[in-house]
């Protein structure tokens, strides 16, 4: 089975009511393939969740950028994924590498809020990614094998599971990893798959890239053929990103 381009658009921790309002109008105005041809969600701070939700147009779909662990309670400053489910919203975006990083969210803590997220009903951008010094020392494979294997460890159903590969060198640098080098990791992943959870799951998830990617690059991107789609982060507030969404065509061809 075809595996729908997916794009994601992370706004992360961006934007004014004004801002946000302005960015869906763009959205909601824009000419874009049909959702047989490519799955659109967007990711704005939590706050702006509901009035997103509202205006953005219904092929459109929103993600948080974050849930907590496990049920809500005397966790303050969380957000639990059932207020997600409760608000009807349908995706959460998991283990961002600036979470990894800034909040020394570990593999396991992430595998652990991968599973409680999807048993809760919601669907999950999971993601994973080597930094610089792991690239540059050649240990990039066993990097994201290790963050797949602390979520695969903890899933058995990956339907609602679409995996980001986001190399952290790459985010928010201008730094693209090149196409061949999203490719290669992007079927070692898929192999790893495979050979680790399933054949079905691995020809059937998603693995989109992450990491610079803009309305220049992401064509000669989208043609390789395990990369299913993009998680975009400073492009997704432009009008650019409606560019990013069109070439899911590209698939097509």
């Amino acid at each position: 089975m075809a595996r729908k381009f997916f794009i994601g658009g992370n706004w992360k921790c961006n934007g004014t009511t004004e801002e946000v309002k302005k960015i869906v109008t763009t959205l909601n105005e824009a000419e874009v393939p049909p959702e047989d041809v490519v799955e659109v969600v967007v990711s704005p701070p939590f706050i702006f969740l509901p009035l997103v939700k509202g205006l953005l147009r219904p092929d459109f779909q929103v993600a948080a950028q974050n849930c907590w662990v496990r049920k809500g309670g005397a966790f303050t400053g969380e957000v639990s994924a059932e207020m997600l489910v409760n608000l009807s919203v349908p995706w959460v975006i998991l283990g961002h590498s600036e979470r990894r990083s800034l909040l020394n969210e570990s593999n396991e803590f992430v595998g652990d809020k991968v599973a409680y997220a999807l048993s809760q009903g919601l669907k999950v951008i999971a993601c994973i990614g080597e930094t610089l010094e792991q690239r540059e020392s050649g240990s990039t494979m066993a990097v994201v094998a290790a963050q797949t294997k602390a979520i695969a460890e903890k899933v058995t159903n990956w339907t609602n599971v679409v995996l980001a590969y986001e190399p952290v060198w790459a985010i928010g640098t201008g730094k693209v990893a090149t196409p061949a080098q999203a490719q290669e990791v992007h079927l070692e992943l898929r192999k790893w798959l495979h050979d680790n959870v399933s054949a079905d799951v691995a020809a059937s998830t998603r693995i989109i890239y992450g990491g610079s990617v803009n309305g220049g690059n992401c064509k000669e991107l989208a043609a390789k053929p395990d990369v299913d789609g993009f998680l975009v982060g400073g492009a997704s507030l432009k009008p650019e990103f409606i560019d990013i969404i069109k070439s899911a065509t590209v698939k097509k061809e």
